[in-house]
């Protein structure tokens, strides 16, 4: 009797949820903690949410008929060094496409009309009245035009704002002009809000240097949903410290933020703990994506999101 090829789920609750699997599917749930017991049988594995440490990746490595290591996450930077050489990788495109792009919109809206002052106004029992700018016609920039970059650009268009986008290259998708990275320090000279959704990589990181934040006009937003390192944090914190520019960030570098870092406590800034992925809708997304890269295991097709590593 041949066994199962087994697929491990990370917490229960995408065991619970999953649904019927295919005949010589298993799953089980396995959060990396500790080697896996039946390591030899194990063809997909979930990674957590926030995955580190290295004792864990070596746990991975102990798979040896692993086929596929699935991310949660976008991002991917992190696992590509660790990923196992007999096995793929795939990233969680799909899952948090819409929780990310709320966040990115929550972040201009927070900033643009004062949310947390008037919050900080409230707890202090200060009615002020005052004006506030509207997201309404601001010419909004987003570098990196993935599928989280499209969710982010559509949802910035239903606030009757001008979006233009950039990726690494430059191209039509869409139905949109996408422009390239080289074209970003021109564009930036026009920029209201600037997004940042780009993934991580040696030509993103620092990406937004000195110069290209001082090329934004006074008075523009830097809202990163991105990765920390993909904006120089000095540079940054400099523009913030002035008062020229705002931001809206939930992620930041380093991260977490350590304790008396500047940043928690410059002038026009709004920060979240990189939540934007964090929502009810992970399981349910995340669930789907596994549901599709179970029956690609089960029917001997390609999975999703595969990334080069």
């Amino acid at each position: 009797m041949s066994q199962n090829r087994i697929v491990t789920l990370p917490f229960a609750e995408l065991v619970d949820r999953f649904g019927p699997v295919p005949d010589g599917i298993e799953l089980d749930v396995w959060d990396v903690e500790a080697p896996y017991p039946r390591a030899g049988e194990v063809a997909i594995t979930f990674l957590p949410f926030y995955f580190q440490g290295r004792h864990r990746w070596q746990y991975v490595h102990d798979l040896p008929n692993l086929e596929l290591l699935q991310l949660p996450s976008a991002g991917y930077e992190h696992a590509v060094p660790h990923v196992p050489g007999h096995a793929l990788l795939a990233n969680g495109r799909g899952i948090h496409d819409d929780e990310t792009a709320e966040l990115a919109v929550g972040l201009a809206l927070t900033s643009l009309r004062d949310i947390g002052q008037f919050q900080f106004d409230r707890a202090n029992g200060v009615w002020d009245a005052r004006q506030t700018r509207s997201l309404a016609d601001r010419r909004v920039t987003v570098v990196g035009y993935g599928a989280i970059g499209s969710a982010i650009a559509t949802r910035f268009e239903a606030f009757r704002t001008d979006v233009t986008v950039v990726a690494r290259t430059a191209r039509e998708q869409d139905g949109r002009q996408v422009h390239a990275f080289g074209e970003l320090p021109e564009i930036a000279r026009t920029t209201d809000v600037l997004v940042l959704i780009a993934p991580l990589t040696d030509e993103t990181e620092r990406l937004v240097d000195a110069d290209l934040l001082a090329a934004l006009p006074d008075g523009a937003l830097v809202v990163n949903v991105a990765r920390g390192k993909v904006v120089d944090t000095d540079a940054l914190v400099a523009e913030l410290t002035s008062g020229r520019l705002s931001a809206g960030l939930d992620v930041t570098d380093p991260e977490p933020l350590p304790e008396g870092h500047a940043l928690w406590t410059t002038p026009n800034t709004v920060l979240t703990p990189h939540v934007g992925g964090n929502t009810d809708l992970s399981v349910p997304r995340s669930i789907e994506l596994m549901r599709r890269q179970v029956a690609a295991l089960s029917e001997g097709r390609t999975f999703e999101n595969l990334i080069e590593v």
